[in-house]
């Protein structure tokens, strides 16, 4: 398969994953991770960080702000604190291994996204749901579902102002203890800033499917596309 293909592929997942994240709040990450670790390994976790960064920038430049700072503090503090222990993976871990933490924390996702817990928003989920991200926003750049799961009962703005904060913060503290690592490169930036354009095609298909589609339908849908993704990969992985 040449390069073009897979990076229009690619393109084409990186633009559902944005129009799902613009319907449902989430989705970019857990939709994308499993088939770039498949088709383009060596590009993860590095591109796919950079190319998440633009729909949180975009929400918190032109969206309602209703951020919740204490939650915000709690949660990227427990990011920052196992960080180090995403980057180690990265570094250390072989491909194969990085594909089972992928397909692992895709499930993961899955699982804390229909959850029927009750997780009230405090300062101590926050918190774990923080220390979660440090290693899965690391490795596998899905971030979001653990501290969606904290948010889930508060107003719709709230949830998306302070997860989009969450995401900038905690992409960019990732991106920078992965370069200090030595595990950042230009073709994986390169790969990133490529896949903008898709990230921007998804959110303005986004717009009319607000409109037509049924969210907790389209929610549900997606959850189903990811699981057989990151139980794919994991077949994948232990059949290397």
């Amino acid at each position: 398969m040449s390069d073009l293909v897979v990076y229009l592929l690619l393109g084409g997942v990186i633009a559902v994953g944005a129009l799902v994240q613009s319907v449902v709040g989430f989705g970019l990450a857990v939709v994308a991770a499993p088939f770039i670790i498949i088709l383009r390994p060596d590009l993860m976790p590095a591109a796919l960080l950079l190319t998440s960064l633009v729909l949180p920038l975009w929400e918190l430049a032109f969206g309602e702000r209703d951020i919740d700072w204490r939650l915000f503090g709690y949660a990227i503090a427990g990011r920052v604190a196992l960080m180090p222990v995403g980057v180690w993976l990265v570094a250390e871990a072989s491909g194969d291994a990085i594909a089972v933490v992928v397909g692992v924390m895709v499930l993961v996702a899955v699982a804390a996204s229909v959850s029927r817990l009750t997780v009230q928003a405090r300062p101590m989920p926050a918190l774990g749901a923080g220390i979660l991200t440090g290693i899965s926003g690391t490795a596998a750049s899905i971030g979001g579902p653990f501290l969606g799961l904290v948010l889930q009962h508060e107003r719709p703005a709230r949830v998306r102002s302070t997860l989009a904060v969450f995401f900038v913060a905690g992409a960019t503290t990732s991106l920078l203890g992965l370069a200090v690592a030595g595990q950042v490169h230009g073709g994986e930036m390169l790969a990133g800033l490529g896949w903008i354009p898709f990230v921007a095609v998804g959110a303005v298909l986004a717009r009319p499917v607000r409109a037509t589609v049924d969210r907790e339908r389209m929610r549900r849908a997606v959850l189903v596309v990811a699981a057989l993704a990151g139980v794919l990969v994991l077949a994948r992985a232990a059949l290397a």
